[in-house]
């Protein structure tokens, strides 16, 4: 927490920015808290290996986003402190591109001036209190979007959360399912809850979208799963700022350690970042020729338009494999798609359907059924990975210096 008494040591927070204004409202802001050392440093975060960090317990950076050389000082910054203490990035404004870079660098918490008091405090506490946490992880985002419509989209990211949720009960790992889709979302229909998610609350000001509010905000299904989705606007065609869509992502990605993205065809103006953000990018198609056209044209557009780092792979969804008679085989589908090529899930409508009618995972309908087989196949070696991967950096953390 951000305060104290006299005697207990106090928290160190720096502030790097060259603007006077923001300079004095800091120093309004911490200056009467007993419990804060501030430091602020006038040179900027260009001049930031001028300034001390050790025993800080927050770094607060303004940054100028119509400046060239402020990004990759930030970069600079985010390498030198290396996640401790925490950063906090400040701007005057906020477009497309700054979205995608703060996103690359992954800072802990981003604020549009001008900035409330509350609002800086309740950040510089949150990300203070997450970085003294005992078992600090970051979120793996899985990411699915259709190659078009209709292709089972929301059914397997659906399954891929309760996947995850059940995988990680052992464990206490904790899972959240995003539905994107503001316009025609069908995940909480197909759960059977109640979508919570009031974009209209929090689109004037998404830096005042915290903990308590996501809260509020989030659907629980029966499962236990976690869910962010909206009510319907069928006729209402928009594109909501990114930096709505950024601010969410970001706050849930630091309350879960799983997070499953349900992303629409429809190509937004925060789409990239969503992308750029995930860990897994899986593309759904189905098993037709036209499918397999476009999931291969989607994977080119977003090769090229984000760069050889976003590594998309394809699903073939209802894949039916014949002996004999038409239809795609196996070979087809990796002569088209190559690399790219994740895997197939099985053709099971009567099983699928009865699962959303009820609102229930598949393996509720029928255990061990070839879907949520096939589907494990593609989700648990990566989560198997993550959860291997963060044992052995807590017992790293745990192990005596030697």
């Amino acid at each position: 927490m951000l305060n104290g008494s006299s005697q207990a040591a106090k928290t160190k927070v720096v502030v790097l920015t060259t603007e006077g204004e923001f300079a004095q409202s800091v120093r309004a802001t911490f200056g009467s808290s007993g419990g804060i050392e501030l430091s602020v440093a006038n040179g900027g975060i260009a001049d930031h290996g001028a300034v001390d960090f050790s025993d800080a317990a927050v770094v607060v950076a303004d940054i100028d986003s119509t400046r060239a050389e402020d990004f990759p000082a930030l970069q600079r910054l985010v390498a030198r402190l290396g996640g401790r203490p925490p950063l906090i990035v400040v701007t005057q404004s906020f477009n497309e591109t700054l979205a995608r870079q703060l996103l690359q660098v992954r800072v802990a918490d981003f604020l549009i001036k001008p900035v409330a008091p509350i609002d800086l405090v309740r950040a510089c506490a949150r990300v203070a209190q997450q970085a003294n946490g005992d078992d600090i992880k970051e979120a793996q985002i899985y990411t699915f979007l259709p190659a078009a419509g209709g292709v089972g989209v929301s059914t397997l990211a659906i399954q891929t959360a309760l996947l995850l949720l059940r995988s990680g009960q052992r464990s206490g790992a904790s899972t959240c399912l995003v539905d994107l889709d503001f316009q025609h979302g069908a995940c909480a229909d197909y759960l059977d809850i109640e979508p919570r998610l009031d974009l209209g609350e929090i689109e004037p000001r998404p830096e005042r979208l915290d903990g308590q509010l996501l809260e509020v905000m989030l659907s629980h299904h029966s499962s236990g799963l976690a869910v962010i989705a909206a009510p319907h606007r069928p006729a209402e065609m928009r594109s909501f700022d990114p930096n709505v869509v950024t601010r969410l992502l970001d706050l849930v990605s630091t309350r879960f350690d799983h997070v499953v993205i349900d992303t629409p065809r429809t190509w937004f103006s925060w789409t990239d970042n969503v992308l750029i953000g995930s860990n897994k990018l899986f593309i759904v198609t189905e098993s037709t020729v036209p499918g397999l056209r476009y999931a291969q044209n989607l994977v080119g557009a977003i090769k090229e338009r984000l760069g050889e780092d976003v590594q998309p792979q394809v699903i073939v969804n209802r894949f039916e494999q014949r002996m004999f008679g038409p239809g795609l085989r196996r070979t087809d589908l990796k002569q088209a798609l190559g690399g790219a090529l994740a895997g197939t899930i099985p053709n099971n409508y009567a099983l699928v359907r009865e699962a959303i009618d009820r609102g229930v995972p598949l393996e509720e309908v029928k255990p061990r059924n070839p879907v949520t087989t096939e589907l494990k196949k593609l989700i648990e070696p990566h989560a198997a990975a993550q959860r291997k991967a963060a044992t052995a950096e807590r017992a790293r953390s745990l192990a005596p210096a030697r």
